[in-house]
C-alpha cells in the first residue's frame, strides 16, 4: 500500500508516493484554526507591550523614528504591521518626515519597488520614505566599536540619528542564533559583513546548529551589537504554516522575543521519531534561493542516521545566492579545508565562509540530494551536493544505497521545523 504525499515547492505542490510502511513520520508545524484576525492580535500587541510603555507615550512631536522591516523572505506581515505602527506614532505627534523604514536585508539583494510595494503596502511607501540596507557600503555603516567578545559593531548608520527604533520580524527556530527574531533583526538585518560573518562563525564553529536553544553565545553577540546600536523595541509575530498571526508581540527587544520564543516552540516544536536512515523535506516558505533554503539542513540533520540520506524539495528559482555568487569556488570542500581558507583569507566573503563551513558539517554525517529546478546537477556538485530531477528518482537512490527497507520520514515544511527528537530512556 502507498501513501500519497504532497510537499510545498514555490507556490505549486510536488506530489509523489511512498510505501506506507517506509513512512516512520510526516512532520509539520502546527496549523491553527479560527485564528482571529491578524490586524485584531497586532492592535492587541501595540496595545500590551512587554517590558515598556506604550509606543504612543515612547515618542513625542519632535521624535525621529527608525522602522527595521525584515525582507521578502520572510512571511512577516509588514503591510498590516507597519500601518498600525504608523496610527500610534501618529498618535504621539510624531510627523511622518520624521519617520523612516529601513529594509533589514541582511546580506540578502535590494528589493525591487514591486516587492516592496508587496511586503508594505503602496500606502506606506507614499507616506514615508523606505531605503534598502546595504552591507557591503562603507558609507552606509558606522563602526560603533567592539563587543566586549571583540565582535566588530558596523551597523547602518540611520539609527545614529534616531531617537526610537523598532525592528520587526517573526520569531521562527533558526540554525544560527537558536530562533530568529529579537536583536537578529539589527544582526545581521542592518549589519555589515564583517559584523555578520563574526556572529554567523561563532555559531557554525561552537555546533553544528543552535537550532531551537533560546540562550547561546550567539543570541548574546546579537543583543550586546542591539545595545550598542540603542535599538532597544521589537514588534515579533509568530505565524503558522500559512502565514496566518497565532500571536504578536511588542516591547522590550529581549522580554517581548523571550515572550515570543515560548509561542514559536510550541507552533514549529514538534515531537519527532528517533533517527531514520532517509529524511525528505520541502524548504517552503525558505525557497527563493540556497541561501534561504539551507534553513532545511538542520532539523534533517537532527533526524537522520549517520551516514543516511537528506533529500531537499526546493524550487531556488533565484539560484544559490545572488549576492554569495563566489560560494560555488569553495562551499563543496570538507569543513577543515573551508575553515582553514577562512582563517587565511583566501576566502575573502567569510559570512558565505560561514554557510559554507555549516553546510560541509552537514555533509559530513549524511549525503544530501537537492530536487530543485533553480539548481543545476553542475550547482549542486560544486555545493558538494547530489541532484535528482524528481522526489521519486532521489528516493530510488537513497534506498539503492542504503537497502531498500531504509525509513523515510518527512518533513512538509523543513525550513521552519523543530524536531523534539523522543530518546528512549
Amino acid at each position: 500500500m502507498s501513501c500519497r504525499i504532497s510537499l510545498p515547492y514555490g507556490t505549486d505542490q510536488l506530489t509523489f508516493r511512498i510505501q506506507r510502511e517506509k513512512i516512520a513520520a510526516v512532520l509539520s508545524p502546527i496549523a491553527m484554526e479560527e485564528i482571529p484576525p491578524a490586524a485584531e492580535k497586532i492592535q492587541e500587541a501595540l496595545a500590551n507591550p512587554i517590558g515598556c510603555q506604550a509606543l504612543s507615550k515612547i515618542v513625542s512631536p519632535t521624535t525621529k523614528v527608525v522602522i527595521l522591516c525584515d525582507d521578502n523572505t520572510r512571511l512577516t506581515p509588514a503591510n498590516l504591521i507597519v500601518p498600525a505602527i504608523l496610527r500610534e506614532l501618529a498618535g504621539g505627534g510624531v510627523r511622518k518626515e520624521n519617520i523612516k523604514i529601513l529594509m533589514a536585508l541582511g546580506t540578502h539583494r535590494p528589493m525591487t519597488p514591486e516587492e516592496l510595494k508587496h511586503k508594505l503596502g503602496a500606502g506606506v511607501l507614499t507616506e514615508v520614505e523606505v531605503i534598502n540596507h546595504d552591507f557591503r557600503n562603507p558609507a552606509a555603516l558606522y563602526d560603533f566599536g567592539l563587543t566586549e567578545n571583540c565582535t566588530p559593531v558596523k551597523v547602518n548608520r540611520l539609527v545614529l540619528a534616531a531617537d526610537v527604533v523598532i525592528g520587526i520580524g517573526s520569531i521562527v527556530p533558526h540554525h544560527i542564533p537558536g530562533y530568529s527574531g529579537g536583536a537578529k533583526i539589527v544582526q545581521p538585518g542592518i549589519c555589515g559583513e564583517d559584523t555578520t560573518a563574526a556572529t554567523h562563525l561563532l555559531s557554525v564553529r561552537t555546533r553544528r546548529n543552535m537550532l531551537g536553544i533560546v540562550e547561546n553565545r550567539v543570541r548574546e553577540e546579537m543583543e550586546a551589537i542591539a545595545d550598542k546600536a540603542g535599538v532597544k523595541y521589537v514588534f515579533n509575530t509568530v505565524l503558522d504554516p500559512q502565514g496566518q498571526v497565532v500571536k504578536a508581540f511588542f516591547g522590550d527587544i529581549r522580554q517581548a522575543f523571550r515572550a515570543g520564543v515560548e509561542t514559536s516552540r510550541r507552533v514549529y516544536g514538534i515531537p519527532a521519531p528517533w533517527r531514520t536512515p532517509i529524511v525528505l523535506a520541502s524548504s517552503y516558505p525558505c525557497d527563493l534561493e540556497f541561501w534561504q533554503a539551507h534553513k532545511t539542513l538542520y532539523p534533517c540533520d537532527m533526524l537522520v542516521e549517520e551516514g543516511g540520506s537528506i533529500i531537499i524539495v526546493t524550487p531556488c528559482p533565484e539560484g544559490v545566492a545572488v549576492t554569495h555568487p563566489e560560494m560555488l569556488e569553495f562551499a563543496g570542500q570538507s569543513p577543515e579545508d573551508i575553515d582553514a581558507q577562512i582563517e587565511e583569507g583566501i576566502i575573502k566573503d567569510k559570512v558565505a565562509g560561514a554557510l559554507a563551513l555549516a553546510w560541509a558539517k552537514v555533509r559530513q554525517h549524511a549525503e544530501v540530494c537537492l530536487v530543485s529546478h533553480g539548481i543545476s546537477s553542475e550547482m549542486a556538485a560544486k555545493l558538494g551536493f547530489k541532484h535528482a530531477a524528481t522526489v521519486e528518482e532521489a528516493l530510488d537512490r537513497a534506498w539503492a544505497r542504503l537497502g531498500k527497507g531504509a525509513g523515510v520520514t518527512v518533513l512538509t515544511h523543513g525550513a521552519d521545523t523543530l524536531p523534539l527528537v523522543q530518546v528512549d530512556d
